[in-house]
């Protein structure tokens, strides 16, 4: 569930990834990778794509949307967790499944 708070989950996801105790959790791995890249995804909108659309409004509120929906999908990431509950983000669960099955 840690794996998913906004701007500081991605250090609980590197700590989970990193722990011997979750090695074999292939749950709490998959949480942790699909933490991390949406935290990636995040920090691809605010780094890259908002200075490359700040040369008009309405590009820009499109990089502004694209964040605030991004932070949405982490907080619904963090309750749905909470929950007991697996939900799979499109494109970011099949990275996060390739990457928990590459680590074995």
């Amino acid at each position: 569930m840690l794996c998913y708070i906004p701007f500081i989950g991605w250090i609980a996801a590197i700590v989970c990834l990193a722990a011997d105790r979750f090695r074999n959790d292939r749950n709490v791995r998959f949480h942790a990778f699909q933490g991390l890249y949406l935290y990636a995804a995040y920090l691809l909108v605010d780094w890259f794509l908002t200075p490359l659309l700040d040369f008009s409004q309405g590009s820009l509120f499109v990089a502004r949307a694209m964040k605030v929906s991004l932070l949405g999908a982490s907080i619904f990431m963090l309750v749905q967790t909470g929950q007991d509950r697996v939900f799979r983000l499109p494109f970011l669960s099949d990275l996060a499944d390739r990457s928990v099955s590459e680590q074995k």
